[in-house]
Formats: C-alpha cells, sequence, structure tokens
C-alpha cells in the first residue's frame, strides 16, 4: 500500500489489486487498511487526483499495464520456510491475462531463486505468446516510518539479468533521487534476506550485552552509546530490550536458517540469534517473578501491544507470548495500546482486559510493564503511576525513560541491562544507615 501510493505520488498512474472486496472498497473511500503514519492523507490525495485506483479484477488492473508489481506476503510455514502459495496465485493469473510485453517487478520477500522459479510459472501458463521480464525490487521500508523510508531510503536494489527491464525499473523510481545498485536476480533476494539478518544479529546481540551488563553492574545505555560512537558500528538497532518482532526479522531469520540448511549448510550463528529472541521476551516475566515471587492474582498493566510504535501490526509482538505467559501464570492483565488494540484481540487470550487509556490501564495495578515505546507512554506524567497504580513498581521493556527520570520519584523502576532504581536508592539509604 505505501509502495503504491508513493509511486502515484511522484506521478505514475497505479493500480491497485487485491481480492478482498471490503479492503477495496475501505480504500477506494480513502481510508486505510493499515495504521501508518501519513499514509491516508496521500491516499485520497492520489485518489482525487486520478492517479490511484482500487480493484478486485485482475482483467482491470492488467490490461493496460506496463509494469505489474507482485507484493503479496510471503509469511512463514510451520518449518521455517517461505510459503509462497499467493506468489505461485498471483503468477498463474498474471499468465493467463498479460496480452503484450510486460515488466513484472517482486517486492515480496522470497527465498534466493523464487524469481526464477516465477518466470518458469508464468512461461508455462501462459495463454497467449507474449514475451515479459522478471525484476527482484525489494522493499526496506519500517513499519511506522515507511512514507519516509520511500522518499529518503539508503538505496533502491533493482535485481535483473536484463537491462532494459532494470533501465525501466530505475526509470520508475527516478524523482525519488535515491541511489540505485543494480544486480543480478539472485544477488538481490539474498541482499533483502542478509540485511534483514544482520539487523536481527545486532539486536540479539546487544540484548546478550544487556543481559551481562546486568550482571557486571554496567549500564547497557552507556555501552551502547559508547559502541555506536564507532562509526563501524553506529548506534542504529542497539537499543536493548524485550527482542524483535514484526512481519519481517523473525519469518526471513527462519527463512535463511532454512536456505542455508537445503544447502547444506548449518547457520549456527543465526540459530542463536533466533534463539536469544525467543529468551528475551520472557526477561520481565522473570524479573516479575523475582520481584513478587509468584504473578497469580497480581494485577499487572500492560502497556503496548504493537511490535514496535507508530503501527497497528501485531505480527510477532513480544506482547503476545509475553501475556500468554502472563494469563498462564495467573496474572490478571489489563492491556491498553494507541492504535492496535482491534488486531490485538483476535491474538490475544479472551482473559485479558483491555483500556481506553494509560490511566484506566494502570488504576489500581500491581505493578506495568512497558512493552511498546510509544510517545505517549515516553511523555506520560510519572506522578499518575504513584497517584493511580496499587503499587508504583514499572518493568520497561524497552527502556522508555533514563534512570536520573525515575530516581527520587517514589518509582520501583526495572529496566534491561540497567540498575533497578529501587534497589539502588535502598541501597543508598541503607549505606547512610550505617
Amino acid at each position: 500500500m505505501v509502495t503504491a501510493t508513493c509511486l502515484a505520488e511522484i506521478g505514475h498512474e497505479v493500480i491497485c489489486i487485491d481480492k478482498d472486496p471490503s479492503k477495496i472498497q475501505t480504500l477506494r473511500s480513502g481510508r486505510s487498511v493499515i495504521y501508518e503514519p501519513g499514509l491516508e492523507k496521500m491516499i485520497r490525495h492520489n485518489i482525487n487526483e486520478g492517479r490511484l485506483s482500487f480493484t478486485t479484477s485482475y482483467d482491470i488492473g492488467i490490461e493496460h499495464a506496463q509494469v505489474i508489481y507482485i507484493a503479496v506476503g510471503t509469511p512463514a510455514n510451520e518449518d521455517g520456510t517461505a510459503d509462497l502459495s499467493a506468489l505461485h496465485l498471483v503468477a498463474l493469473s498474471i499468465a493467463s491475462l498479460i496480452k503484450r510485453h510486460v515488466t513484472i517487478v517482486t517486492k515480496s520477500t522470497v527465498p534466493v531463486g523464487t524469481n526464477n522459479q516465477l518466470k518458469m510459472w508464468i512461461q508455462d501458463n501462459l495463454f497467449s505468446p507474449v514475451t515479459f521480464d522478471i525484476v527482484s525490487n525489494p522493499e526496506f521500508l519500517r513499519e511506522g516510518t515507511a512514507i519516509n523510508d520511500t522518499f529518503f531510503g539508503d538505496r533502491i536494489i533493482i535485481g535483473s539479468d536484463n537491462s532494459r527491464a532494470a533501465d525501466i525499473v530505475e526509470e520508475i523510481n527516478k524523482p525519488f533521487n535515491i541511489p540505485v545498485f543494480r544486480t543480478t536476480i539472485r544477488s538481490a533476494e539474498m541482499i533483502k534476506y542478509a540485511s534483514n539478518a544482520f539487523l536481527a544479529t545486532k539486536i540479539s546481540f546487544i540484548n546478550e550485552i544487556s543481559n551481562l551488563c546486568e550482571k557486571l553492574d554496567a549500564d547497557i545505555t552507556e555501552v551502547a552509546h559508547g559502541m555506536g560512537m564507532d562509526k563501524r558500528i553506529g548506534h542504529q538497532f542497539l537499543n536493548a530490550g524485550i527482542g524483535y518482532g514484526g512481519s519481517c526479522f523473525p519469518k526471513d531469520t527462519n527463512a535463511l536458517v532454512q536456505m542455508a540448511g537445503s544447502s547444506n549448510m548449518d547457520f549456527d550463528l543465526l540459530k542463536s540469534v533466533i534463539e536469544v529472541n525467543r529468551k528475551q521476551h520472557m526477561l520481565l516475566i522473570e524479573k516479575a517473578i523475582r520481584r513478587f515471587g509468584k504473578l497469580s492474582d497480581i494485577h499487572i498493566a500492560v502497556l503496548g501491544l504493537s511490535f514496535k510504535p507508530e503501527t497497528d501490526d501485531m505480527r510477532e509482538a513480544a506482547s503476545i507470548p509475553i501475556i500468554h505467559e502472563l494469563i498462564k501464570q495467573g496474572a490478571n492483565v489489563t492491556a491498553y495500546d494507541p492504535v492496535a488494540i482491534t488486531n490485538a484481540r483476535v491474538i490475544l487470550p479472551k482473559e485479558v482486559r483491555y483500556a481506553d487509556s494509560v490511566d484506566e490501564a494502570i488504576e489500581g495495578a500491581d505493578c506495568a510493564f512497558i512493552l511498546t515505546e510509544w510517545k505517549e507512554f515516553i511523555s506520560y506524567d510519572k506522578n499518575r503511576f504513584l497517584s493511580l497504580m496499587k503499587q508504583p513498581i514499572l518493568f520497561d521493556g524497552r527502556n522508555c525513560y533514563s534512570l536520573n527520570e525515575v530516581e527520587n520519584t517514589g518509582l520501583e523502576y526495572y529496566s534491561i541491562g540497567r540498575s533497578n532504581v529501587h534497589e539502588k536508592n535502598m541501597s543508598k539509604i541503607s549505606r547512610i544507615t550505617l
């Protein structure tokens, strides 16, 4: 949706096809089917300008198309491999309808070699004797900042074995004025997986360092900042927390492990990255059990459900395994998220109660878990924790507050890779008493 809207914004005529009539009707009315800052306004603008339209009909969408973008999902199968069934169905539909030369561009994240398979699927099912080209053009958009990433990205990858087709895709993207790197199709496919796997590795690495910091009385915030000052390392993705989630990192790391296994290679590093992330999800629960002894009948407010701020996406969100475990432990959970509650209701246990505000979520709670670093939580008046909660105890899974912010506030504060503020204050009091 972001790709389509941004391509329309730079002047192209874009027709979006989806098989879900209700989704298409929503989009035709100028409303977005996903939460992405700035997207709905841009959709309406381009509909009004006549550059963006929506249909459930492949015939209408493909009839006059010079370029066809494939942007279907490739979710994980139970064994971690990518599910290409939607891609296969799209290939059959394209094959049955194209009547002149087209360039077919794959935006979907697909295993190395898939575009070659896509070409065979289409070639073997053509209804008319036409030619076509395949281009791999992976996307690198972060949910919550996807429009900005489209217009100000680091690079545009164009993988093609045909220079003419690569020229077309480069010309389409020229108004973005972003550096273009042209490569083979297989390399383009691998670039996408390798990029996501590296970022996931960086996250799991800093989380392991944060766990060690807690044992050695070092501060992960200071450690990460000092590391990030090295230009070879950089500051991005060095924020310790309760692990990564979303539609990309979990799926793509597992798929890359499976690709390696299919090539008789054991990707031990990436397997460790996945395992570290799985364990990191449970860190706050372990801290809470150490604090309370047991969680049965403890009233816990959960702040943040989406896998990251500025999105309503619940796919692989850390909140899912955490809340399931809290319910299993017998805790009473009240949850709040600024935009993701509708999606969360479908996924989370029926025992979860939902609140319409932070105030409502924390009122009378024994403790609060912060699972998503929404700005609303970061700027929240900390005195409200003191006045509304039964016990002002915070377990911050995203290190939303500096230790200086919460020291001397009366809050009992547990974060990731740093000292517990309550224990530090108690330690100071003990030394003074002695």
